[in-house]
């Protein structure tokens, strides 16, 4: 190291100690040989432990300065981190590794006033490669002293933590997303809570007045006049549907259900909600099967809620069974679980869209001109319930040959 820095000539060292942080230091006028400084002595009598150290390091930039920031020595990982060889970089101001917008605030300068008159300089900053490019950097200056007090340098300590830097400001960036995003599902949530109770109640109204010109009370209707009537009633029942959905979606996210945790029977599940998709079976002659459970289909489950998702599955499977078609209901046991499985002869999910299905609003064949209605929010809630309740809602299926929606859920121990 001494016969290296033999071929760069540093200035002179000034020994008396600063009583406040100066200005930057002018350039040498008087450079002196670095074998005839204080610093290069100190340099090659440091032990060959401490050289051999040094020499192996390489995930930190460990060098020294000399009085007036001038390089003196240089490790390997200074020249893994920087970008420079020791032959380019000795000798040269350390000013070279920071922005200019630093060097013109007289930032380095700074650093070695604070170093000396403070034993240590710390921070964390912007340092430029040799190649021009930025990383983050950790720095540490501490000023070297002999026996009699008079400074002979600086060691100077840098390791690159752009990829921490980087991970803490993606780490905030997730953390405001979540916040803006959590912050948008309550205003959605609220907003669609509030919206389902205003539309009720006219709603409820609309269905009301149809139900007593139905009934003949505002005078006689005529046979044209009872069809549209029930066209009113059957919308007014529609749009309820939706919002009703909407509403139990919005009190999901929310977290505001709150579940009836009890052991239940599937076969009595199954037993109460296929009568209701009958008429609708009927009007598109699709065969509605419910094959006998037997006792110990018993899971532990909110009665209303496994009722819900049953129901859905039972409509989905009738609405999207062409006629002729067959829909059939089983359940089955397996180790701590029990289950209801809804089987269709429909088209099918094509394989890309077997998740998508459980994502709110979405609805394979929904256009402009379908004939299936719904919010799409039927499939995600059902299985947003079946998970609050520790079980599951999945799916099998193949397209053109049917699908076989599994709603599974923990037995009684």
């Amino acid at each position: 190291m001494a016969d290296k820095a033999e071929n760069h000539r540093l200035p002179n060292t000034d020994s008396e100690p600063r009583d406040a942080v100066a200005a930057p230091r002018p350039a040498p006028t008087n450079p002196t040989p670095l074998a005839d400084t204080r610093l290069a002595d100190t340099i090659k009598h440091g032990g060959r432990i401490y050289q051999l150290m040094v020499e192996s390091v390489r995930d930190y930039a460990i060098f020294m300065l000399d009085p007036n920031g001038y390089v003196a020595s240089w490790n390997p990982g200074a020249e893994r981190i920087k970008g420079y060889t020791a032959s380019e970089i000795i000798g040269q101001h350390f000013s070279k590794f920071y922005r200019e917008e630093d060097i013109a605030t007289g930032h380095p300068a700074y650093e070695l006033d604070v170093a000396t008159l403070e034993g240590r300089f710390e921070e964390e900053g912007i340092r430029v490669r040799k190649d021009g490019t930025e990383f983050w950097a950790s720095v540490v200056i501490t000023a070297v002293r002999d026996e009699d007090g008079t400074l002979v340098g600086f060691a100077k300590v840098t390791r690159d933590l752009t990829e921490r830097r980087n991970a803490e400001l993606k780490a905030l960036e997730d953390a405001r997303r979540l916040a803006e995003s959590v912050s948008a599902n309550l205003a959605k949530s609220g907003f669609l809570t509030a919206m389902s109770h205003e539309l009720r109640t006219p709603l409820n109204a609309i269905g009301g007045y149809a139900e007593l010109l139905s009934l003949g009370l505002g005078g006689p209707i005529t046979p044209e006049q009872q069809e549209y009537i029930e066209r009113i009633r059957r919308s007014q029942q529609h749009l309820l549907g939706i919002i009703s959905d909407l509403l139990n979606f919005s009190r999901i996210e929310a977290g505001h259900l709150t579940y009836d945790i009890q052991p239940l029977s599937l076969a009595q599940v199954i037993h109460g909600m296929v009568p209701l998709v009958e008429p609708q079976a009927e009007a598109k002659e699709i065969s509605l099967q419910a094959d006998p459970a037997g006792p110990n289909c018993l899971v532990l489950g909110d009665r209303a809620k496994v009722d819900q998702i049953l129901l859905n599955l039972l409509s989905n499977a009738v609405k999207f069974t062409g006629s002729g078609g067959t829909v059939r209901v089983t359940c089955k046991e397996s180790g701590d679980t029990a289950a209801i499985l809804v089987t269709d002869t429909g088209s099918g999910i094509p394989p890309e869209k077997i998740e998508a299905i459980f994502e709110p609003f979405v609805q394979l064949g929904r256009s402009l001109s379908s004939a299936h209605e719904g919010t799409g929010l039927g499939l995600a809630i059902s299985r947003e319930l079946a998970r609050a309740m520790n079980g599951n809602l999945t799916v099998t299926s193949k397209v053109g040959a049917g699908s076989t929606f599994t709603l599974s859920l923990p037995r009684p121990k």
